[in-house]
C-alpha cells in the first residue's frame, strides 16, 4: 500500500483548526485526530488528505523545542521549534516586568536566544525610565534592543536571521506594529488564513508563523496578560534565571527555596550587589504564585 500521508509544517493555529504548509507550497487546512489537540504554531506533522484542501493531523515529529505556559491543569502551546525569544515591551504603557522574568524563565528552560525589543523609543522620557526598568535584565546578559517600530523595524533583521523567533509581549506593546513594519503583506495574510480555515467566519488567531525569508520565521503570538509556570519545578525556575546559576548550591542548607532561609547565598549576593534584588524579588513572588 502507499503511504497516503503528507508531511508539513504549521504555520497557523486558530483553536483545533490549524494551517498546514507543505515543502511545494501548498496549503491544507487541517484537524488533529481525536478530542485532544497537541499541536503547536511551527510543529512539522504528518498528516493524512481528506479533501482538496482539507486534511487529518496523524502525528506530530519530535521538536527541538516547545515554548508553552501552565496552570494548575492545563498546558497552553505557544510555539515549536523555535530557536528565540523575542519579547517586546514599550515605553508607554506600563509594561509587567513580572511577565517579563516569567517569559524569560520559559525560554531559558528550553535553552533558547532572547531579545528584550523596547518599543516607542521616540517617546524619549517615557523610553528613558522604561530603560532604566531593564536595567536588571542587561545586567543579567540579556540583549535590550532600542526601537521604535514606526520607523527602525529594520534594525531588527539581522537579529532575526537564521532564527525562528516566536513575538510575545502584552497588548498595547506594538507588536502588531513591529510585524507590520517587517512584513507589510502580514495583515493581508492573516485575512486570507483566517478565511481559507473558518470559511470567512470571525476566528481569533493563537499563532501565526511569518517566513521572514528562507532561512528565517517569526511566530507572532496574541498578547499575554498571563504566563503560568506551572510545568515547571523549583529547579527549573532557579535555572530560569541565569545570573543564579553560579550561586546554586552553595546556600547553608541544601533545601533552600530561597525566600527567608538564613544562610542563603542569592540573600546574600543581593545584599552585596553581586544580583539585582529585584531579579530576586521576582523570583520569590514567582515561586510563590506557583508554590513550587
Amino acid at each position: 500500500m502507499p503511504d497516503l500521508t503528507l508531511a508539513g509544517q504549521v504555520i497557523a493555529a486558530y483553536g483545533r483548526h490549524y494551517l498546514v504548509e507543505t515543502g511545494d507550497g501548498k496549503r491544507y487546512a487541517c484537524f488533529p485526530r481525536g478530542k485532544k489537540s497537541a499541536v503547536a504554531c511551527g510543529d512539522r506533522v504528518k498528516f493524512a488528505q481528506t479533501a482538496q484542501e482539507q486534511g487529518v493531523i496523524e502525528a506530530v515529529q519530535a521538536r527541538s523545542t516547545l515554548y508553552s505556559r501552565s496552570a494548575a491543569h492545563r498546558q497552553k502551546l505557544i510555539a515549536a521549534n523555535v530557536s528565540q525569544l523575542a519579547i517586546v515591551v514599550a515605553a508607554e504603557p506600563s509594561f509587567s516586568e513580572e511577565l517579563i522574568n516569567r517569559c524569560l524563565v520559559a525560554a531559558e528552560y528550553q535553552n533558547m536566544h532572547v531579545l528584550i525589543l523596547l518599543n516607542k523609543c521616540d517617546l524619549k522620557e517615557a523610553a528613558a525610565a522604561a530603560l532604566a526598568r531593564l536595567e536588571p535584565y542587561s545586567r543579567a546578559g540579556y540583549r535590550v534592543i532600542q526601537l521604535s517600530a514606526l520607523e527602525g523595524a529594520d534594525a531588527l533583521r539581522p537579529l532575526l536571521a537564521l532564527q525562528s523567533t516566536v513575538l510575545v509581549g502584552q497588548s498595547g506593546m506594538g507588536k502588531s506594529t513591529i510585524i507590520n513594519a517587517l512584513l507589510p503583506e502580514a495583515q493581508v495574510a492573516t485575512r486570507e488564513i483566517s478565511a481559507f480555515l473558518a470559511s470567512g467566519r470571525h476566528t481569533t488567531t493563537q499563532a501565526r508563523m511569518h517566513r521572514l525569508d528562507a532561512d528565517s520565521n517569526l511566530i507572532d503570538c496574541p498578547g499575554l496578560q498571563e504566563f503560568g509556570l506551572h510545568h515547571l519545578s523549583q529547579q527549573d525556575i532557579e535555572s530560569g534565571f541565569v545570573e543564579f546559576r553560579s550561586l546554586l548550591g552553595q546556600c547553608r542548607f541544601q533545601n533552600c527555596r530561597h525566600l527567608s532561609e538564613p544562610g542563603c547565598a542569592l540573600s546574600r549576593a543581593a545584599a552585596e550587589g553581586a544580583i539585582h534584588p529585584r531579579r530576586l524579588d521576582m523570583f520569590r513572588r514567582i515561586c510563590r504564585a506557583e508554590s513550587v
